[in-house]
């Protein structure tokens, strides 16, 4: 049996949004020959279980980039930042005014001036051209609706005790900005950062990450890390495919991506994923075969 770990955004997803039909088919096939596959994203749980729903797909998941980790309908592990993490990661994102947004155990919460932060680095002139192309650039900029979360005072939040942060997204379309945060954000200690597009930055607990998401869901079914796939295209990802026993990077990945992986599928609006998993259960057939 296998674990197949698979990206959301820029993996099993398209450039439109979308999974298609092929990569939906190779997924059931695992399935259906006993493996497990389950989707590891740095999208919140409500969000990946509500896209999968759409599809009919009835997988396992990690959060949050691994933070939140579920299987078979319960909670298997939450890996939280501090309250002095989330205090300090605060800081220094108000010190650049720029939009950013929490992940908690309780949804996800939009800072109250995200809408002005954006409008104004928007019409600053600071935005390279290529981020206006980026197929993540509409998703990761979109105004929040009024029925969601809100939230101007880390310290308003903090008072609920039963509230716990996984993951600090911030948008930082100035590529200067992103870096002085990125330093910023680096000099704290217990903290991991990454990146999951060329404009944002993304904070959680230094043992928050997809590879340590991986880890839970293997103990879980009881499955070697040698026996773990995972495929992937952003840096968010890198922690995953270095846990697994076999990692896949996309097409479209980024170019240190697919140097830590050991094999480049096709790109996310080429099936990659379906090609990838097919690969490997090929090279089962043959294994056995033999």
């Amino acid at each position: 049996m296998k674990l197949f770990a698979l990206d959301m955004d820029g993996t099993t997803l398209s450039s439109k949004n979308e999974i298609s039909s092929e990569n939906i088919e190779a997924i059931k096939k695992a399935q259906g020959l006993g493996h497990k596959v389950m989707v590891l994203s740095g999208r919140a749980p409500e969000s990946i279980s509500s896209l999968l729903e759409k599809y009919e797909l009835d997988l396992p998941i990690g959060g949050s980039n691994g933070t939140a980790v579920f299987a078979d309908g319960k909670l298997l592990e939450l890996t939280s930042l501090t309250d002095i993490h989330d205090e300090k990661i605060t800081e220094e994102v108000e010190r650049e005014a720029v939009p950013f947004k929490i992940y908690t155990n309780k949804g996800i919460y939009f800072h109250s001036e995200w809408t002005a932060r954006l409008d104004q680095v928007l019409s600053s002139g600071a935005v390279p051209p290529e981020h206006f192309e980026d197929e993540n650039f509409g998703k990761m900029t979109r105004i929040p609706e009024e029925s969601e979360g809100m939230f101007s005072d880390i310290q308003t939040l903090l008072q609920d005790e039963e509230l716990s942060i996984q993951k600090f997204f911030i948008l930082v379309l100035d590529p200067v900005q992103k870096e002085r945060l990125l330093t910023a954000m680096k000099s704290i200690e217990g903290v991991y950062v990454t990146t999951s597009s060329p404009f944002n930055i993304e904070v959680m607990n230094i043992n928050g990450n997809k590879g340590n998401g991986l880890k839970v869901m293997a103990k879980y079914f009881n499955i070697p890390l040698e026996e773990t796939v995972a495929i992937g295209d952003q840096y968010n990802d890198i922690p995953m495919l270095k846990a697994a026993g076999f990692s896949i990077a996309m097409g479209n990945a980024q170019e240190d991506i697919k140097r830590v992986s050991d094999y480049i599928t096709l790109t996310n609006d080429e099936n990659g994923v379906a090609h990838g998993i097919e690969l490997v259960l090929n090279s089962i057939t043959e294994a056995v075969s033999s």
